[in-house]
Order: C-alpha cells, then structure tokens, then sequence
C-alpha cells in the first residue's frame, strides 16, 4: 500500500469505533494553527494533524523558488515549519501527518503568480493557495480519508442558519483574513472549521503559552508565504526576463529607466530607483507606481500618494463569487469593500454595467488599485441594504460585525 492507502485504512478504522466528529487541521507550524488543534480537541473533536508540503522536499530544494529561499535564508524553511507542527502535535498528543502538494502548488499557485506579472496583473497568490490548496485539494483529500470538517488557523467566523453557511469578519480587526476566503463556497464552507475566529491574537498566544505549545512564541510569517526573505522583484527574475525599458511621469515625459515593467506593482514606492531619476517637482516627494504597460514595457511614476492618477472611482470585475448567492433584484446594493488587505473599508456599490457585468462603484475615489488583486465586499450582518437606502448606524457600528458576500478580480 501507498503511504496515503495506510492513512486511509487507519482513519476508516478511527471512524468506525469513535461517534466523535473527525476533524483534520492544517497545521503550518505556526502558533494560530497550533491553537486551532489544541482548541479543537479540547471541544471532544477527533483531531488529526497535517502539514501540507508546498515548497520543498527532503533532499533540499527542488525548484527555483527554492533555490531562491535558501539563498537568502540558508536553510529550507519548509522543514523547520514542518518539525514544529510535528512538535505541537506530538504535545497534543494526535496524529500527525505530511501530505506532499509540491507540484499542486508549484502549478496552481506559483505559476498563476508569474504568469499574472507577465501579463502585467498584480496576482494574489494568498487568495489561490486558498482556494486551489487548503480548501481544494487539502479539504478533498481530508473528506476522502473520512473527515467530516478540515480547520485552519485563519482568523475569520462562520456562522450557520438554516442549513446556510456565512463567513464572517474576525473578531480581532488586525488579524482579520476574511479578504483571503472570498473564493469560499457552500459546499466548502459546511466542512470547514475557524477555531480561533473568537479570539484575539494575544490570547491566542496566551493560550499556546498556558497550554506549553513549542510554538507559543513563534513569529507570525509575513509578506507572501512562499518568499521568506527573498524580495518579490528577485523571485521573479528566477522567471521573468530583465528587459530595460523607460520611465515616465504622468504627462508622459521620460524621467528615468527601469529593468522590466512586469517586476512592478501598482502603488509601489520602494525598490523603484534603478537609473538617473529627473524630479520635476521642487520638494522632495516620493515616487508611485501609477500605471504599467508590459507590451510597450512602460512605467509611469507619480510623484507624491496625493497625485490623482493614482486613484480610481470604480473598478469592473471579474470570477465573481457570492458565498450566498444575490439575485438580479438585490442589486445595486450598498456594501463595504476594500480592494487590498488590510485596508480600511470603504463604501461602495455593487451595480451593473453594460453586459450585465458588474462593477465595484466607490463613494470615494480610492488609490492603489491594481488589476488581479482582489475587491472583497462586506456588508453589515444586520441586513442587506440596497444602493439607494442609508443606514442610520455610524460607519463603527457598521463594521462592528461584518458579513462577507463576496468578491471578484479586479480587471
């Protein structure tokens, strides 16, 4: 038999002789996965553990990424990560297993954010490991070998009615990852389990410490999850040609020369200097990214977050996915949306555009927009409000509790 066959037959057997819900935890190494399992198990769940391996094997780095990682970090992150959630798993005292999705990911995830740069998009590999890894492939393996839920350690709620599932905001606003699960659906969400959702992250880390999980003051990742310390604009040249090309302002006149349109993002302001930059303002303001053009291999800079190129009063979408469904008559509709993470939300309005498309209209011009990225609407868990209605509640009370609807990719 196969390693995932001898999973499968000890996990039949599991289920067979307990009545308790199985319940399989991705568990990344860090201490909010860790936390999750530990409060699973406590609740009576039958708990399994599982680090999905998306960046490496055992004999050391097998593609360029990797090679990438280790150059920076000197060591394959992947196996640390992999032997702390091992570590966390045997002081729960639960099963504990690696599940191989290399190539998945390599395919599904890196792949898609390499070939957005080169057609000039601003991918989000963050919303594609989501959807594609931890709620595709994780969750329909985990159901094949007789899970009944899969659980991470993000930072947003579910909520149940009437055989309906919602996704909520997490309690904790700084650590709120509902931007990244927009993609879920019914079928998913009835199986999956946010069991840190409740809490704040500091008594998450209190939990872990009280508990002596190896984890408790572990370092929360940052930036995109497979880059380590390697800078974006490096992991792409493992990929993308460099390709000199010109830098303008916004009223077209060259001011300086960069190394290749697709290594940039839209609102960019570090990394960006690469030649004898002309200012023509007379401070000393700093440069944005306004606009990329990868045929012509173009940058236009803005000098200054103030200056209007850099703002858009609506956006037109596209794979759009409501957790539940809005029909036709519901629109246009009020909501809060943000179009990067961590953004604070804004109003805006669900509409129609020609083609019965739809388009994200906002109240306020917003900035930094970049076509790939995710625009994420929320609305108030009290009600759905139409366009046209205002609500009597002040933008805090609105955000207080927020419903997710949905979201779509930025054209």
């Amino acid at each position: 038999m196969s390693k995932g066959e001898n999973v499968f037959v000890g996990m039949s057997k599991r289920k067979s002789v307990s009545k308790k819900k199985l319940v399989f935890v991705a568990m990344s190494g860090g201490v909010d996965s860790s936390v999750a399992a530990l409060l699973l198990k406590k609740k009576g769940y039958d708990v399994i553990g599982v680090f999905m391996r998306c960046l490496g094997s055992d004999n050391g780095p097998s593609t360029s990424l990797d090679a990438a990682r280790d150059k920076s970090l000197g060591v394959n992150c992947a196996e640390t990560d992999a032997e702390d959630a091992r570590r966390v798993a045997g002081k729960l005292g639960i099963p504990f297993y690696v599940w191989d999705f290399e190539e998945e990911y390599k395919k599904k995830v890196v792949d898609y954010m390499v070939d957005g740069y080169r057609r000039g998009l601003t991918p989000n590999p963050d919303v594609m490991c989501n959807k594609e890894i931890k709620f595709g492939l994780f969750l329909e393996k985990a159901l094949k070998f007789g899970a009944d839920y899969v659980a991470t350690g993000h930072y947003v709620r579910i909520k149940e009615k009437n055989g309906r599932f919602s996704l909520y905001a997490a309690k904790d606003k700084s650590k709120d990852q509902s931007y990244f699960l927009w993609t879920l659906n019914q079928e998913q969400l009835k199986h999956c389990l946010f069991p840190i959702g409740d809490y704040l992250k500091p008594e998450v880390r209190a939990i872990a410490k009280k508990a002596g999980l190896p984890t408790a003051e572990k370092k929360d990742s940052q930036g995109i999850c497979f880059l380590g310390k390697v800078t974006l604009s490096d992991f792409l040249r493992n990929y993308l040609p460099v390709k000199k090309g010109v830098v303008l302002n916004v009223s077209g006149k060259k001011i300086g020369k960069h190394s290749g349109a697709h290594f940039y993002t839209i609102g960019q302001r570090h990394g960006l200097y690469s030649g004898d930059w002309k200012r023509t303002d007379e401070g000393n303001k700093p440069f944005y990214v306004s606009g990329k053009n990868v045929r012509n291999n173009t940058l236009v800079v803005a000098e200054g977050e103030s200056d209007e190129s850099l703002f858009r009063e609506e956006v037109g979408l596209t794979d759009l996915n409501f957790i539940n469904q809005i029909t036709d008559d519901k629109l246009p509709i009020s909501v809060f949306a943000r179009v990067r993470y961590r953004q604070p939300l804004f109003r805006a309005s669900l509409e129609f555009e020609k083609g019965r498309e739809l388009k994200l209209v906002f109240d306020k011009p917003q900035k930094f927009v970049a076509a790939g990225q995710s625009a994420v609407f929320y609305v108030p868990a009290k009600a759905l409000t139409t366009a046209g209605s205002k609500s009597s509640s002040s933008f805090a009370e609105a955000t207080e509790d927020m419903e997710v609807l949905g979201g779509g990719v930025i054209k």
